[in-house]
């Protein structure tokens, strides 16, 4: 058990060091509630996103709105794929461990949460279910900000 608690310590240490305690994101920044923001509503279900491609202009501030009509728990990490990629590799060891970054969020069957988002720079960004297995049958979708 101790083993288990010291590795999750190191993965969430490291991910808090990736961001630089959460003040840099590859895909942008959080979003400012104050301010206007377009909606774009994804749905979860077993194994995809719909959409699962979205254009967005850089600067824009998006409101996603993550509805799961999956019987599964799902989740919605925003980042690059290769971030992903890593993440998804510490989910193996861990896939209960809960994400507290502004750029993901699990979400339960038939709920729904919100993201705020502001794209700041550009590129094609990747949205993902990193809890084992979905994302190795195609569970990503993308985010192309010009």
């Amino acid at each position: 058990m101790l083993a288990l608690a010291a590795s999750l310590a190191t993965a969430l240490a490291a991910r808090a060091h990736e961001h630089g305690d959460h003040a840099s994101y590859s895909a942008g920044a959080p979003g400012d509630p104050s301010k206007p923001a377009r909606t774009i509503e994804i749905a979860m279900s077993e194994m995809d996103y719909e959409p699962s491609r979205i254009e967005v202009t850089r600067g824009e501030q998006i409101r996603f709105v993550l509805r799961n009509v999956g019987t599964e728990d799902h989740e919605f990490l925003l980042a690059t794929t290769k971030e992903n990629l890593k993440h998804a590799a510490v989910m193996k060891k861990h896939p209960h461990m809960e994400h507290d970054e502004p750029n993901g969020v699990r979400v339960a069957p038939k709920k729904t949460a919100q993201v705020l988002w502001k794209f700041t720079k550009p590129g094609t960004f990747e949205y993902s279910r990193l809890i084992p297995d979905p994302r190795e049958y195609g569970m990503t979708g993308h985010v192309t900000v010009k």
